[in-house]
């Protein structure tokens, strides 16, 4: 299959060189994870049929059903232990093949197409239309995908760290009773992800949008016998409904404006719109509101950390590679759009700054170690807002392909933390929290690939050259820097009366201040971690052991790209950047000039509605600054934190004085949101029941009409005595009635 793989890429190579590029089964690659979802499910569907036939026949065995599980996920055996034999049952071993598989496959297809787009200069899309979708009126709404710069780089992002996700979870999930359940699950979390990319219209996009908003739903809640999981799943799903609100209304008037929801007719027809006026102003602020929803920036954030409620590999996967990036690819994939709503842009970077800042102070005082990496998501996400709000486009996209795969490693990388914690606690009949940092220290000893990938993860994600986060994290703050001396298109336009590069000042220092804070928690989340002694207890420190190679190798590559992936995009004309231009995959720049045909668009409008603006000069000071920055919140952590002075939570307080209480306590925005929102919706609810269902329709509708009818059956079920007899003296005398009537006329 490798050999097969290969030789159509270099067929594709070779088409490409010769001008005649065509997309190698582009829907393929979507319909493979989709395979595997069904192949999954079926899997899935038989082993839930097999637990509950072997439960009742032990309940009956046993002469009743006392100690039953009330949910599937709560199953009182793992099916694995069912087997009389101990063998693993195929259920739970084709999983194991097919959901990595499939991936794997697509992510082949992916490499294939990659090789062939870069022998050819593709300046238009390649759509390729499968069927009439919405064929109503005015409204054509095609089944199409687009193949492009933007969405191959974010088809290989999806199905490569995907790919991996899935391989790791082979060695994570596979002794839970719900695992082919969960590998369908993911498999079609990865399909609608795939939807949402390379979807060719707003409505293709949404339905990937609405899919992966399913999946997460899902997969939060995939231990549903416990509430907390249960309600996690159910906040994602509710606080997401709310920006998918406004993509719909943005939707709606891209319609009405434009007349079209496909890409290439939307953003062709665009320049049609006032630059600046209220039309287009509005569009982009309704799809912002739903790229909020989805990427979690403020006031829509609070579902992510709660998501931490699902298995470690979810994590991973929603807040690395998929769903939390979609609201970043929706603002640059409609760039042309925001380009011509320069309010509206900067609101989006301003938020994103913000978000960034919030985020990373709530990370300081946590202490369950997905919950850190949870707020860091939010603050990094806050990064590439900020760039895309910017107009730095680029740079957006750079942050979002670096961070997935730092983030994936440092996700993955606490994964196997957990795993190898729960294990040594569970021969020990231990129920210490195997999540909390406080529980941890020391494990470098145990955990030494562990350890070697997440400090690699760690110095990316801090800016430490030559690690990945360096190249695209600073780029970032460099272009604030930059917009801040008015070079950037978007530094002419202005916001609540301010000029915007005013805001890109303001934005450089809240970005400056969120980096620093991001070394300083990510410092501390190691050093309490793998450093210090180990306060798992002694005799859970007898079993703690490295993980098994499904783990680890996942970790190890996703090392290594956080090692190299900044080399995609070195920009020789940048100093101290240029020192690293001699290791550059695909020449100088790569990146910015592969995603320039996408954002062509917004240049051609910041063109013709902006003044010039002067050339711009890459200063060393911002890099320099960054990479201060970045080294000084690792060394304050180092030298601040005292590891060996941790003790257990039962010896160390959650927090100490009012300052960390805020911080642990998450700002109390959880709080003020039941107060405000959840208690008065729920009491109006309430009310509703009250009055509408028990007093309207149990008391009037139900009472009345209901107790009337009844009546009325009843008198009527009286005539009908059910004696012959009667029946004939009934019919002889309407036949007299009908009779004399007749006479009488």
């Amino acid at each position: 299959m490798i050999l097969r793989v290969q030789q159509t890429a270099e067929t594709v190579v070779a088409e490409a060189q010769a001008g005649a590029f065509e997309p190698i089964l582009l829907g393929l690659i979507v319909l493979l994870p989709l395979i595997g979802f069904a192949i999954n499910g079926v899997a899935a569907i038989l082993a839930a049929r097999t637990a509950e036939r072997r439960r009742w026949s032990s309940s009956s065995h046993h002469g009743g059903s006392e100690g039953e599980a009330d949910e599937y996920s709560n199953e009182t055996h793992s099916v694995m232990d069912a087997e009389p034999t101990g063998v693993v049952p195929w259920t739970h071993r084709l999983p194991s093949l097919v959901a990595p598989g499939v991936m794997l496959l697509a992510f082949a297809l992916a490499v294939a197409n990659l090789f062939g787009m870069m022998g050819v200069e593709l300046e238009e899309p390649i759509v390729r239309t499968y069927w009439s979708w919405i064929p109503v009126g005015e409204l054509q709404v095609e089944a199409a995908l687009q193949l492009d710069q933007l969405s191959l780089l974010m088809t290989l992002v999806v199905t490569g760290v995907g790919a991996l996700i899935h391989l790791f979870s082979v060695g994570y999930m596979s002794h839970d009773p719900g695992y082919p359940r969960y590998m369908a699950y993911l498999n079609l979390f990865v399909f609608f992800m795939l939807v949402l990319v390379l979807g060719a219209s707003f409505p293709v996009m949404f339905v990937g949008w609405e899919g992966v908003g399913l999946c997460s739903y899902l997969l939060i809640g995939f231990w549903f016998s416990e509430k907390a999981n249960a309600d996690a799943g159910k906040k994602a799903f509710i606080v997401n409904r709310i920006g998918d609100f406004g993509f719909l209304i943005a939707m709606l008037l891209i319609f009405v404006d434009l007349g079209a929801l496909g890409y290439v007719e939307v953003f062709e027809r665009a320049p049609q719109l006032d630059y600046a006026g209220p039309v287009v102003t509005a569009i982009c602020l309704f799809l912002f509101l739903g790229a909020v929803g989805k990427s979690a920036q403020i006031p829509l954030y609070v579902w992510l950390p709660d998501a931490m409620a699902g298995p470690t590999p979810v994590s991973a996967l929603i807040h690395a590679a998929t769903m939390v990036t979609a609201g970043v690819y929706l603002v640059v994939r409609a760039s042309t759009l925001f380009a011509m709503a320069p309010a509206a842009s900067l609101l989006v970077a301003l938020v994103g700054a913000v978000t960034a800042l919030f985020a990373a102070t709530i990370g300081l005082k946590q202490w369950d170690i997905k919950k850190v990496l949870a707020y860091s998501t939010i603050s990094q996400l806050g990064f590439m807002f900020a760039a895309v709000g910017m107009g730095a486009y680029v740079a957006g996209v750079f942050h979002l392909m670096t961070h997935a795969f730092f983030k994936a490693c440092l996700f993955l990388g606490s994964g196997a933390v957990i795993h190898a914690l729960h294990e040594a606690m569970h021969a020990t009949h231990s129920h210490a929290d195997a999540q909390d940092m406080r529980n941890m220290g020391g494990l470098r000893r145990y955990l030494p690939i562990t350890f070697a990938t997440m400090a690699i993860a760690t110095l990316a994600i801090a800016g430490v050259a030559p690690f990945a986060g360096f190249f695209s994290k600073d780029e970032i703050v460099g272009a604030a820097w930059i917009g801040s001396a008015g070079e950037l298109p978007l530094s002419q336009a202005s916001l609540f009366g301010v000029g915007g590069g005013t805001w890109m000042g303001m934005i450089a220092i809240l970005l400056s201040i969120a980096a620093f804070l991001t070394a300083f928690y990510m410092g501390r989340l190691m050093l309490y971690t793998f450093f210090g002694p180990n306060r798992t207890g002694e005799a859970e420190r007898q079993h703690l052991h490295e993980v098994g190679w499904t783990m680890s190798v996942p970790l190890i590559v996703l090392a290594v790209m956080s090692t190299i992936g900044g080399f995609f995009n070195v920009d020789s004309l940048v100093p101290i950047v240029n020192l690293f231009s001699p290791f550059a995959f695909g020449g100088d720049a790569a990146l910015h000039n592969w995603l320039h045909p996408v954002i062509i668009g917004a240049e051609e409008v910041w063109a013709s509605n902006t003044a010039a603006i002067p050339e711009v000069h890459h200063a060393s000071w911002p890099i320099l600054l960054a990479i201060l920055v970045g080294v000084a919140g690792l060394v304050l952590a180092a030298v601040v934190l005292k590891p060996q002075l941790l003790g257990t939570p039962e010896e160390t307080p959650a927090y100490e004085g009012n300052l960390e209480k805020v911080l642990y306590n998450k700002w109390y925005v959880d709080e003020l949101y039941q107060r405000i929102v959840v208690r008065p919706v729920w009491g109006l609810s309430r009310a509703f029941y009250s009055v509408v269902d028990r007093g309207t329709i149990d008391g009037i509708i139900d009472g009345v009409l209901g107790r009337g009818a009844m009546l009325l059956g009843l008198s009527a079920g009286r005539v009908q005595t059910g004696q012959v007899n009667t029946y004939a003296f009934i019919i002889i005398v309407g036949v007299i009635v009908v009779l004399g009537s007749i006479v009488v006329m």
